[in-house]
């Protein structure tokens, strides 16, 4: 099973080569905002508390992401594998899906990170605003707050994946066939070393 992370900070490029990713390894996408906007727009209780949370520039809490993936996990048992989407955002996070996975005798064979600087991704997130009406894309200052929120939490969890030697970092910024091509690369060397 290929489970692989895909990594960076809002803007960076993820759900564009997500879904690259998926057609090419037939993965199941498994994109925790992805999930969170569905809840919200069922009117769910889960969802509205995330929307809230979410329209501050709040991270939703561990116990409900890891609900919400382990349900997934569970639909998807005869999966090719799957791709994590802005999850993990913690270590915590990060040892908790390892956890898990363990119970599904699986584990993260890759983490993939889109290296890109903060003004192209505020440059990226105010453009994607402009056509996707999500509130925290439409405004720069939660921007600011969303990237320093990656930085501060999320950034620490690349430290994770390296210690165990699945990390990987690609320039997030260029044509997008060419990221595309680095990322596949890094996953064929992956797995070819675990094989």
């Amino acid at each position: 099973m290929l489970n692989l992370v895909l990594f960076g900070p809002p803007g960076a490029g993820k759900g564009t080569q997500s879904e690259k990713l998926i057609a090419q390894y037939q993965l199941v996408h498994l994109s925790t905002g992805d999930l969170l906007r569905s809840e919200i727009r069922g009117g769910t209780e889960l969802g509205l508390r995330a929307k809230m949370l979410m329209d501050q520039g709040i991270l939703v809490p561990d116990e409900v992401v890891i609900g919400m993936i382990e349900n997934k996990l569970k639909e998807n048992q005869s999966a090719a594998g799957f791709i994590f989407d802005g999850f993990p955002r913690t270590v915590p996070q990060a040892e908790a899906l390892d956890e898990l996975l363990a119970q599904y005798n699986t584990q993260i064979k890759v983490m993939i990170a889109l290296v890109v600087d903060e003004q192209e991704l505020t440059k990226r997130l105010l453009i994607r605003g402009q056509s996707s009406g999500r509130p925290d894309d439409q405004n720069e200052a939660l921007i600011h707050r969303r990237i320093k929120e990656y930085n501060d939490k999320t950034a620490p969890v690349a430290s994770y994946y390296e210690s165990q030697g699945k990390f990987k970092a690609i320039g997030g910024i260029g044509n997008i066939e060419e990221i595309f091509q680095a990322i596949c690369e890094k996953i064929e060397t992956a797995t070819a070393n675990v094989r």
